[in-house]
């Protein structure tokens, strides 16, 4: 289970946060933020495809996945739709100029599908998007949100009933029609401003039905969890990792590319969906180097990456063709 003291979550080395803000609050990593920002953003609107939701409807056995860049993905699992940390809004920040993003969605918030099950990883603005939870507050049916402890009280805020929210510590979870969700470690942090560091859990997540096993990895810094999961729950047939908006400074929460690949290993993970990129700017390096340096370390270490273009439908199976789309964009 989590640590928990005094009303605040922690990772399982307890003052890696706070050691790491030290660095990261500095006169320099302010200095660069504001200045060499050119690559950070790509020149021209990234390639999409209007997705056909009428095909991705269609009952299968296979994983089917729609990216809208960053860490939001729809999923069809035996039917069930399920929409993981859905941000629709125009910025992922607590302010409109910041974290802009690249492009609108490729699809509007009215014209997703019905939405049976939504997966919120953790609290922080490009996972946990106000706009887009009041859109669902007015339209949730029967739709159930999937969350860490303490998230629930940001959504009932917003006016989302209780009781269509369940909440998880590490290694906890449920069963809908099916198919199994847990939530599961990751090394990271929460909170949606000054005051409420750590009040909330973040976590990863792990689904499971009778033929597949996916992975989510949320945010995370690497650690011991990785291999952890994969021993108790895998091999995965595909691992939604993490891999954009890293720096060494804040490498405690969230993977180097490097890390993000071992960790894919840990799991024991066929293969590599990269998310967390793409979309917006939270960091440093330019808006393809994440991808960039996928695409290396998996010629280097053999990763089977999965890498579409927004929009596009993917059938997770052996038949699946990639595409290095975003060599040819600047």
């Amino acid at each position: 289970m989590s640590s928990k003291n005094q009303k605040r979550f922690a990772n399982r080395i307890p003052h890696l946060v706070s050691e790491m803000n030290k660095e990261v609050m500095s006169l320099s990593t302010f200095k660069v933020w504001f200045t060499d920002t050119e690559k950070r953003t790509p020149k021209k609107p990234l390639p999409e495809i209007k997705p056909d939701l009428t095909e991705f409807l269609k009952y299968s056995d296979e994983i089917k996945v729609i990216w809208f860049g960053h860490s939001t993905f729809l999923l069809n699992l035996l039917g069930k739709i399920i929409l993981v940390d859905p941000v629709f809004s125009n910025n992922a920040a607590p302010v409109t100029f910041f974290a802009k993003r690249f492009q609108p969605p490729v699809l509007k918030l009215e014209e997703l599908p019905p939405i049976d099950i939504i997966i919120i990883s953790h609290d922080h603005y490009d996972h946990l998007d106000k706009e887009t939870m009041k859109f669902f507050a007015k339209k949730m049916g029967k739709t159930k949100i999937l969350t860490a402890l303490g998230v629930g009280a940001h959504l009932t805020s917003w006016g989302i009933k209780k009781d269509t929210i369940s909440e998880f510590d590490w290694w906890q979870g449920t069963k809908i029609a099916g198919i199994e969700f847990i939530a599961t470690p990751a090394q990271h942090f929460s909170g949606r401003n000054l005051h409420d560091r750590n009040r909330t859990l973040w976590s990863s997540w792990v689904i499971i039905t009778e033929k597949h096993k996916l992975y989510f990895s949320g945010d995370s810094g690497y650690d011991i969890h990785f291999k952890e999961i994969g021993n108790k729950y895998g091999p995965f047939d595909i691992a939604f990792m993490e891999n954009g908006q890293y720096n060494e400074k804040w490498k405690a929460v969230h993977s180097m590319p490097h890390e993000s690949v071992q960790a894919y290993f840990d799991l024991k993970a066929k293969r590599f969906f990269p998310v967390h990129w793409g979309m917006f700017v939270l960091s440093l390096h330019s808006w393809r180097e994440p991808v960039d340096e996928l695409l290396r370390l998996s010629k280097e270490r053999g990763v089977n990456i999965v890498t579409p273009i927004l929009g596009e439908i993917v059938t997770v199976n052996d038949n699946y063709q990639n595409k290095h789309w975003w060599l040819s964009y600047e």
